[in-house]
């Protein structure tokens, strides 16, 4: 099938599909005996008992297994703010990947408002249903607030994959790609485009891992504290930990001299001039989608030596479904009351190591999203992290 195709292949199939999920039930009702047992009388015995203990609702209900996936419908894709409805099929397919890629159940939430306030109380209030929260194409800045807001109220996981997913994976293919030009993350100098919650949780988990030196790019140019225009919250907190010198400039200043560029930003906006001016054996992780922020043949044509895009027709895709699913699975596995730095550095790690070391190379970094060994591995770090660092339930 041609790239063209996809955009009316996928609209027959979705009005051909009418819905990517539906509700099974897992016990018989075929009988009376089987319809006393699964409801009354006899449901009432397991009310009773999570009457007692709450967490008794783990090991009698489908709780245990099943995400929320929650959208304000105002960040969907490349689409933008199209509205809650409009990202219903987003939603139904980010549920069907949960499934098919970690074996955890998920339902899809779309709300009609974006509001932080009102957000975060309508999902606090039906949380007791669910295991874990994954919050969904929502526009930042309100996307940090939203978040920091529910893990306040919340004992089960937030997660924002658009932020997290992201991070987990970029930082994944970096680990690799830094062995392949023989750098030390702890040495190397990282600039980052675009300041929105993928390259702002980016940054951080990069930090958390030993990074030193990132610089942020905006529209506007560099990130520095102090900086006055085109600022907000978010910003000015990265600001506080990037680009120490505070340094200032557009994009191409930025990347005089580095060694790693991480775009999550806009197609286009590097060329091969700009990539030669890095230094020798430069990385490139040219994120955006479907354009990205420069061509593999470009950024070769400059002296990258590795690259990385977020496409499946290219190399070294960067692509969240190696990390969501199975992050999930291994906090569910253990009943996480949260999703912390501790395990999202495991993840990663877990997926670098699925490259072993006579496979690796400049164009194989990172593992394809259908490598069967994912779900496992990543899901064991997940947990081993999460019961180390005491966020475990179980």
């Amino acid at each position: 099938m041609q790239k063209k195709d996809y955009a009316s292949r996928s609209l027959e199939k979705h009005y051909e599909w009418q819905g990517k999920l539906e509700i099974k039930a897992r016990v018989p009702v075929g009988t009376k005996d089987e319809l006393s047992l699964a409801y009354t009388p006899g449901v009432a015995q397991p009310c009773l008992e999570i009457q007692k203990d709450v967490n008794k609702s783990y090991e009698l209900t489908r709780r245990w297994n099943l995400a929320l996936v929650v959208t304000d419908g105002s960040a969907v894709l490349g689409l933008g703010d199209i509205g809650p409805e409009a990202g219903m099929p987003v939603m139904e397919g980010k549920c069907a990947l949960f499934k098919a890629f970690g074996d955890v159940d998920a339902f899809p939430l779309c709300l009609k408002t974006k509001d932080v306030d009102e957000m975060a109380r309508t999902i606090y209030n039906i949380s007791g249903s669910f295991a874990g929260i994954n919050l969904e194409d929502i526009a930042a800045p309100r996307c940090f607030e939203l978040e920091a807001k529910l893990k306040e109220l919340c004992d089960i996981p937030i997660f924002h994959d658009d932020q997290h997913g992201t991070a987990i994976v970029t930082y994944a293919g970096l680990i690799n790609a830094l062995k392949v030009v023989k750098k030390e993350l702890s040495a190397v100098k990282i600039v980052v485009n675009g300041a929105g919650a993928a390259s702002i949780a980016i940054t951080k988990l990069l930090l958390s891992a030993g990074a030193q030196d990132i610089s942020i790019c905006d529209s506007r140019g560099l990130i520095y504290a102090g900086r006055s225009e085109g600022m907000n919250t978010a910003k000015d907190e990265i600001a506080k930990v990037t680009n120490l010198k505070k340094a200032s400039g557009k994009l191409a200043d930025a990347l005089v001299g580095a060694d790693v560029f991480i775009g999550v930003s806009v197609p286009d906006c590097v060329n091969s001039d700009m990539v030669a001016s890095m230094n020798e054996d430069a990385i490139i992780f040219a994120c955006a989608n479907p354009v990205p922020e420069i061509f593999p043949e470009e950024a070769a044509k400059g002296g990258a030596k590795v690259i990385a895009t977020g496409r499946s027709d290219f190399p070294n895709q960067i692509n969240n479904v190696l990390a969501f699913p199975a992050v999930f699975r291994g906090a569910f596995d253990c009943r996480a009351k949260d999703i912390n730095d501790e395990m999202k550095l495991a993840a990663a790690e877990a997926i670098a190591g699925l490259i072993g070391e006579d496979q690796l190379g400049p164009e194989n970094i990172i593992p394809e999203a259908f490598d069967p060994r994912i779900k496992e591995a990543v899901a064991a770090a997940v947990t081993a992290a999460a019961r180390k660092s005491g966020v475990a339930r179980i």
